[in-house]
């Protein structure tokens, strides 16, 4: 009895010792063995979803689109009843209006003795016409109106429209003439700006400008007179047509339009010196007065 009671002693340590074996197995890896193991890792253990964001936006644009689609649906229909809404009210009004006047017009008539219906009849028919026929020109008029304000609006609109893609096209000649080395090219495209905008002023001084480099004075003392025409108060036009007055010789006539250019652009005084066409007046006293900044 004894020995059988150490045997069942023995059975019970043997069974209660295998779990903490087990569990003792199962035991957390050593930081050596993490750092092990983390080295031998050839790519990363998780992958970031990307095509389930990219789905999940895709999904929250359609339903803002297909929200904003009934926000309009929504909007218009409304807009819609009002305007019906409002031209039903109208037309109610008006028939009542004229039932009204036909009572008044007929309790009238048997007030004053009128019995007769056919005199009631007529008289009804005439007050009616002559009451629809002032509701139809007084719309008649709005709807001129209405019409001639649209027909200015418009034509106010296509002038403007016209006006930027001219403006548009000139943007983009003078970005190419300031691109342009060729002087010849050059005028081509001052040409083809002055026949979009003739009164380009600023295009015709620069294109006197170019004729100054091919020696043309005579041509450029015309085409900054015509600028000056324009606008008397542009100073680069009275600078170029006092280079082609330096050119030919004309002194006085050059510092006179030398003083014109910096009174209307002051600008311009850091340039004189560096005029090529204004080398004949650098021995001119006058000429240095003005380079010194003497007014008088």
């Amino acid at each position: 009895m004894h020995h059988y009671f150490l045997s069942v002693l023995l059975l019970f340590a043997t069974l209660g010792a295998a779990p903490v074996v087990a569990e003792e197995s199962r035991a957390e890896p050593t930081p050596q063995q993490q750092q092990q193991a983390l080295q031998k890792l050839q790519e990363p253990m998780y992958k970031p979803l990307m095509e389930r964001y990219i789905l999940d936006e895709l999904k929250a644009v359609r339903q803002d689109q297909q929200k904003l689609r009934e926000d309009v649906t929504k909007q218009v229909t409304h807009a819609q009843l009002d305007t019906a809404d409002r031209a039903l009210t109208y037309t109610t009004d008006t028939i009542n209006n004229v039932f009204f006047i036909i009572t008044a017009t007929a309790s009238i008539l048997v007030l004053v003795g009128w019995n007769s219906l056919r005199d009631v009849k007529n008289k009804v028919e005439d007050i009616v016409n002559t009451r629809v026929s002032v509701i139809t020109n007084e719309y008649e008029a709005r709807l001129n109106t209405f019409e001639e304000k649209l027909r200015e609006r418009s034509e106010e609109i296509l002038s403007n429209q016209e006006k930027i893609s001219v403006t548009n096209e000139v943007h983009s000649l003078w970005m190419r003439a300031n691109l342009e080395s060729d002087i010849a090219n050059k005028i081509e495209i001052f040409d083809e700006i002055l026949n979009r905008k003739p009164e380009d002023v600023e295009a015709i001084a620069y294109k006197a400008d170019a004729l100054l480099e091919l020696n043309q004075t005579e041509q450029a003392i015309e085409l900054c007179n015509q600028a000056l025409d324009i606008d008397s108060d542009y100073g680069y036009a009275y600078w170029q047509r006092a280079c082609a007055y330096a050119l030919t010789h004309k002194h006085a006539d050059a510092l006179a339009d030398i003083k014109m250019s910096l009174e209307y652009s002051p600008n311009l005084r850091n340039e004189l010196l560096h005029e090529s066409a204004f080398a004949s007046l650098h021995d001119n006293a006058s000429f240095n007065a003005i380079v010194a900044g003497d007014k008088s």
